[in-house]
């Protein structure tokens, strides 16, 4: 049995940790909030119950919830005259109830609820958080807007109020990640909600799209790293040491067959593979960065592919012109 001497010993993880003592080493918040569960509760507690006090502290349901609560109740309700909003509160526009009454309304909010619950199941009410991805925390928010420079990306606008929106939707399997992440001022996101039915449907089923003859389409096994649209792989042939290729999941012969979306999540990729490149060889003093696109370009296998080339400094002796050398007599100018 463990004393209180002990326990807070184990919970005060300010102190240094002695040899052979036994003390709290937190990888995540869930040590302590169990514990603090476990003492409310005469120290014992259910699975349920931990998880529901683990649930309070989960800053992305807190984000969730809070845009349900703007996209849904609260507008509806707003129009049905129940509540307004002001100072960034909801108010319930009614008059002075007493105890009692106050009482019998929120048991009679509990059996609406209660009834719901069993006509739907409590399992079919919560199934679409199934995915996690669903929720864009605060950072992630922040970086989506950090990327796009605090500028609504349809129409260039940053005065009125962004949005960060996924660009393939959560219900066609859009991940929440930043190359599926847009920022949107809050007319071209409606505006873009209206017309997801007609100018994208066709593509809720192109990016499941693979040749099975493809070389690359064969090879996302192999990928050396990834998002949900491209992957990454070392190149067979290589220019220069770490020459990569980022290639696009849905197979498609043309860099400009692919959508935005498609194209972004390259570009996060290549930004990724770079900082991982330089971060492993301090040699690395620069990049080619290189698409060839139809037979007469220099394409040889018929899947869109990026090359990043590192590059060092004397690895040739005249680097000047760059990519321009595609065309030896064009390189110099």
């Amino acid at each position: 049995m463990w004393s209180f001497d002990d326990l807070k010993k184990f919970l005060d993880i300010k102190t240094p940790k002695k040899r052979g003592e036994k003390k709290m080493n937190m990888a995540h918040i869930y040590q302590p909030v169990m514990i603090k569960a476990l003492l409310k509760s005469s120290d014992q507690a259910t699975v349920d119950k931990i998880a529901r006090e683990i649930n309070q502290h989960d800053q992305s349901n807190i984000d969730l919830f809070s845009a349900t609560v703007k996209k849904m109740p609260g507008p509806v309700l707003t129009r049905h005259g129940i509540v307004k909003f002001e100072n960034k509160k909801y108010v319930l526009k009614i008059e002075s109830l007493t105890k009692d009454q106050r009482s019998h309304l929120i048991e009679m909010c509990d059996n609406a609820i209660g009834d719901y619950e069993d006509k739907i199941g409590l399992k079919a009410i919560w199934d679409y958080k199934k995915n996690p991805s669903r929720a864009i925390s605060g950072t992630l928010r922040y970086d989506v807007i950090a990327r796009d420079k605090g500028a609504c990306v349809a129409c260039h606008s940053t005065d009125k109020k962004l949005h960060v929106d996924h660009r393939i939707p959560v219900t066609w399997g859009g991940p929440t990640e930043i190359g599926n992440l847009v920022t949107l001022c809050y007319e071209c996101n409606t505006q873009k909600r209206n017309r997801d039915n007609t100018d994208f449907r066709e593509w809720k089923d192109k990016f499941k799209e693979r040749d099975k003859k493809c070389e690359f389409c064969n090879l996302e096994s192999e990928a050396e790293a990834g998002n949900s649209m491209a992957f990454a792989i070392k190149d067979k042939f290589p220019v220069t040491k770490s020459h990569m290729l980022v290639i696009p999941r849905r197979h498609t012969k043309s860099f400009f067959d692919l959508i935005p979306g498609e194209r972004e999540e390259c570009y996060v990729l290549l930004d990724e593979l770079k900082q991982k490149i330089t971060k492993n060889d301090k040699t690395v003093t620069g990049f080619n960065i290189g698409i060839n696109d139809s037979e007469d370009a220099g394409q040889t296998i018929p899947h869109c592919h990026i090359h990043l080339i590192p590059r060092r400094k004397g690895d040739v002796k005249d680097p000047s012109g760059g990519i321009r050398s595609v065309i030896p007599e064009k390189r110099a100018y």
